[in-house]
């Protein structure tokens, strides 16, 4: 049986997209690097595979650090190979995508990272091949959205019907009217509309919604399709 010990050894990195939505604007967190070089430049979260790890493990525990949090959407995005992406050492990066919602974790997150949230409209030079990451990232979650509802995990658990159509205006990064939207979103049939109103918006306030996951996944198993 040939050796593995005369093959190359590369390491493997996983590196974390972080969207949060503020009720205005689609955001992603960032922290600044605490190691050379570029030490002190903005970064992903990421780290480096363990060998009793998989990926997902990984990627979780990685999200956790920064956070404070478990049981967050999230998904395998891409694979970054480019022999010469990291100065220091051949590295292969798995890059993952996550979602939260920011108004219930904001307090969680690591200060010592300096983490910090940037819209996606003004998102800063980062290091190595990241900018990269996070343009595929922004491509996955659009294509997502527009066949799965997964946009609803960066909302409170109650919202209003505008910050629902703020929240798709920001990922589709397009004007949508408004009456239509509405219309789609009622025909879907996966929302509750509760009694309770947000009063911060108007006087008469603003009806408040959940989203019935078990009414989709009912949905799902009869076929149905999402599409907005």
């Amino acid at each position: 049986m040939k050796s593995y010990s005369f093959e190359d050894k590369v390491l493997m990195a996983v590196d974390c997209i972080i969207f949060g939505f503020d009720k205005e604007d689609l955001k992603i967190l960032l922290i600044k690097r605490d190691l050379e070089p570029r030490k002190g430049e903005l970064s992903l979260m990421g780290g480096f595979l363990k060998k009793n790890e998989v990926l997902d493990e990984a990627a979780s525990r990685i999200l956790f650090k920064l956070t404070g949090i478990h049981n967050v959407y999230m998904e395998q995005l891409y694979i970054f190979s480019k022999v010469d992406r990291d100065p220091v050492e051949r590295t292969v990066s798995v890059a993952y995508y996550a979602l939260i919602n920011i108004e219930d974790h904001n307090e969680e997150l690591n200060k010592q990272y300096s983490a910090k949230w940037f819209s996606i409209s003004e998102i800063p030079n980062l290091i190595f091949d990241h900018n990269k990451m996070v343009q595929h990232a922004i491509r996955r979650l659009r294509y997502k959205t527009s066949k799965d509802p997964i946009g609803f995990e960066l909302l409170p658990q109650k919202f209003t019907m505008r910050q629902l159509q703020k929240l798709y205006e920001a990922i589709l990064n397009e004007k949508l009217d408004k009456r239509n939207f509405i219309n789609k979103i009622n025909a879907l049939g996966i929302l509750v509309k509760l009694e309770d109103k947000d009063m911060t918006s108007s006087k008469k306030g603003s009806f408040l919604y959940s989203f019935d996951e078990e009414k989709y996944k009912k949905k799902i198993e009869e076929g149905f399709s999402f599409r907005l």
